[in-house]
């Protein structure tokens, strides 16, 4: 901001998950989204957002929403410093509780089963999300050891959009069998007349996390009667604007929702820890970055992860503090200075985009 108060963002592009790649986030940030929001009021975010759909046009829904994510998670901090007010205080919502955590099981041999839940169970965590597809006789085997193991959890099966229609509606009714809870994003978000067909067959509560970008989607989707409900992922709804309007729209249609993530680092797993606490998850959070797959903070103090749960940060904005110089250290450390250096060769590369 204009008095020298920093909010920040991240954004997680990874190709293997998206369109967008760390190289097209450069370019977006610094070539198109940060210009169109110099002189914008920090505090009217969903003006922000309306600037950036003009300067990078949508596709079938928010264009380049993990991109934009880091923007609008930049913006709740930044909004929050100044006005003193925690995410959930901005929302005009009591501070919520801790938020308990799923164990990502993600296996290619059911060997290594029992290795990843004992190491679930040592971060303390007592609830499972599996990956699954394409093969329903090993998502059945998977399933069936992972709810003997933990009987009493909350068993959450993600297909990642990997079955075919015909695959999923066999996979469904064998993964309830076996205890599975919710069957997340079977199959890919234009199929339509799959997901019609999967929620007719009724075998479990049919979610979807790929397709669901913007609210609109949500609303769409669920008159069309195609889901259940809904695996949010602020990355991948373009940030905490939208997945607050999707969580309320899932409140006022009754449709479930879960929270989840995409290996979200430090500054954006607060985030959505902070979201998801305000709007009180019933459910585990499959925010398997921080304590499952990442080893390297930016942050001055981590979050609290206490018996695989964990706890909000307070303060104002995300609550966070940031630590410049681990910043720094790891942007050398990788490679990640030099490359945005041939990405921003004319203004200065890394060091115009830290200004």
């Amino acid at each position: 901001a204009d008095d020298g108060t920093v909010g920040w963002g991240q954004s997680v592009p990874i190709a293997r998950w998206s369109y967008e790649t760390f190289e097209t986030a450069v370019v977006l940030l610094h070539d198109y989204y940060a210009p169109a929001l110099i002189g914008h009021d920090p505090a009217d975010i969903e003006g922000a957002h309306a600037r950036m759909s003009e300067a990078v046009a949508n596709g079938f829904s928010t264009g380049n929403p993990i991109t934009r994510s880091g923007i609008d998670i930049a913006l709740h901090d930044l909004a929050g410093k100044l006005a003193g007010r925690s995410l959930a205080e901005m929302w005009g919502m009591p501070s919520g509780g801790p938020v308990e955590l799923s164990w990502t099981v993600n296996v290619v041999n059911l060997e290594d089963l029992e290795r990843l839940l004992e190491e679930g169970r040592e971060a303390g965590c007592r609830n499972y999300n599996i990956k699954v597809g394409p093969d329903p006789e090993f998502d059945r085997e998977l399933a069936r050891r992972v709810r003997e193991a933990a009987p009493d959890s909350f068993l959450w099966a993600d297909a990642n959009t990997g079955y075919s229609v015909e695959t999923a509606l066999r996979a469904a009714p064998v993964l309830a069998d076996e205890g599975v809870d919710i069957l997340e994003s079977p199959l890919p978000p234009n199929r339509i007349d799959g997901y019609l067909r999967l929620k007719r067959q009724g075998a479990l509560p049919i979610l979807m996390d790929e397709g669901l970008v913007s609210p609109v989607e949500v609303e769409e989707f669920a008159s069309l009667g195609m889901i259940d409900g809904v695996a949010m992922k602020p990355a991948r709804t373009g940030g905490l604007w939208s997945c607050r309007r999707q969580i309320e729209t899932c409140r006022e249609r009754n449709l479930l929702w879960v929270g989840s993530g995409l290996t979200d680092p430090d500054i954006s797993f607060a985030a959505s820890v902070g979201l998801y606490s305000a709007y009180g998850l019933e459910k585990p959070a499959a925010l398997n970055g921080a304590p499952q797959f990442l080893n390297e903070s930016v942050l001055k103090h981590d979050l609290s992860i206490t018996e695989g749960k964990v706890d909000p940060p307070v303060g104002p904005g995300l609550g966070i503090e940031v630590n410049e110089d681990k910043v720094d250290e790891l942007m050398r450390r990788t490679g990640g200075d030099r490359l945005m250096e041939r990405l921003c060769p004319v203004s200065g590369g890394a060091a115009a985009i830290a200004e």
